[in-house]
């Protein structure tokens, strides 16, 4: 039995593409042109317990671990969503982690295995504040990471944050940043020293804060319905009391949670492999040229067949590498080619797949082009295909 196929997880998968079907699929074009989901959709996926898989229930969380985020991630694809979606609804997943494991808990599940334990620091209400009320749907939150001219060069951080009395000063600026728009805080990545030290803290810094601007709207080949901003940071002060966990130890805490996030990016790389698959599977059964099915067609079928073993290949990699750090294994280089494997497959399988559509997957009433347009990002998001190569570099001792 696969390591994601058990009786609890079926009713997991139950439960999420029911609730795609409901709340989803009749307003997923509107969301696309809108540039952004509502703020109800969280509150709805709350209700369900879908918002809070994957972290403990002492943080109001729904618990579960890494496995069962991969579930969600994956059926919410399968059943026609998108990685947009996954984007938009569930931006908390690396806005709030670092929070949770300062407070004492287990990081979310993203790198553990069961949540249930950890105990909560009395004086930290971090949790109070801003993960609880994230984990009922009422507030959204975001990472904010890179910066205009940094990438994927997190040490090389710029935005600095100067110590006055009891509050931090920030200036700078951030770019690319998911649910940056409709966010109510922003957890972020600050230098404590001089710009560019790697001398990195965590600080949560709440919209409306004085000289906190939230600037245009970025428009993007993909994620329609995942709204991306520019911030801009001016003399903001932000209490101390706002810092996650010790100064100048973000560094690490941004290195700890990345491999939650470049199994996610993985997810759905894969989960939109798969997906592309079942739609040109299904196109080619239906559609008739030369007064024969497509699928008739052994190059058609080939084709097909090729598509399905890199999506199914992809997928089981995924899992083992996210089943053994679901138990802690320090397996770095393991994910970076989970990322890069899952992301070439979904790569060669979306182009075919539309391709196989004709000239209808090249319409915006075909699924299979949003795929096409979102799949793009899979291999920047989280560290670029090149980045990853680095990793794995460098575990194999080159």
């Amino acid at each position: 039995m696969s390591i994601v196929d058990t009786p609890e997880r079926r009713q997991l998968r139950e439960l999420t593409r029911a609730f795609v079907t409901r709340e989803v699929l009749p307003h997923l074009a509107d969301w696309e042109r809108a540039g952004e989901v509502p703020r109800e959709l969280h509150a709805t996926a709350a209700k369900i317990g879908l918002l809070g898989i994957g972290f403990p229930e002492s943080v109001g969380g729904s618990g579960g671990d890494l496995l069962d985020s991969i579930v969600v991630t994956e059926e919410i694809i399968r059943s026609g969503g998108s990685s947009g979606l996954i984007a938009a609804l569930f931006t908390h997943g690396i806005a709030l982690p670092h929070m949770v494991a300062a407070a004492g808990g287990q990081s979310g599940g993203l790198l553990r295995g069961r949540l249930g334990g950890g105990q909560l620091r009395g004086d930290d209400d971090l949790v109070d504040r801003y993960v609880r009320p994230t984990l009922t749907g009422t507030m959204i939150g975001a990472l904010a990471i890179t910066e205009p001219d940094g990438g994927s060069d997190v040490a090389a951080i710029r935005t600095t944050a100067r110590r006055d009395g009891d509050h931090y000063v920030v200036n700078g600026s951030k770019t690319y940043i998911t649910s940056g728009v409709r966010a109510d805080f922003v957890t972020t990545a600050v230098c404590t020293d001089f710009p560019g030290s790697g001398e990195l803290s965590l600080l949560v810094i709440d919209k409306g804060t004085p000289g906190f601007t939230v600037g245009r709207r970025l428009e993007k080949l993909g994620w329609h319905c995942s709204d991306t901003a520019e911030l801009s940071f001016v003399d903001v002060r932000v209490p101390v009391t706002n810092r996650i966990g010790e100064e100048n130890t973000g560094f690490l805490a941004i290195m700890q949670h990345f491999a939650a996030e470049r199994l996610s990016l993985a997810t759905q790389a894969y989960a939109t492999a798969q997906r592309c698959v079942e739609l040109a599977t299904r196109w080619c059964r239906d559609r008739a040229t030369f007064g024969r099915p497509l699928a008739s067609r052994q190059l058609i079928r080939h084709r097909l067949a090729e598509m399905h073993t890199r999506a199914e290949a992809a997928r089981a990699y995924v899992h083992e590498v996210a089943a053994r750090v679901a138990v802690g294994e320090p397996v770095v280089t393991e994910v970076a080619m989970a990322k890069n494997v899952a992301v070439a497959a979904c790569d060669q399988v979306v182009d075919q797949a539309l391709q196989l559509h004709g000239g209808f997957g090249y319409l915006r009433d075909a699924e299979v082009e949003r795929h096409y347009r979102d799949a793009r990002i899979l291999g920047i998001g989280g560290g670029t295909t090149e980045i990853m190569n680095e990793i794995i570099a460098k575990g194999m001792g080159l």
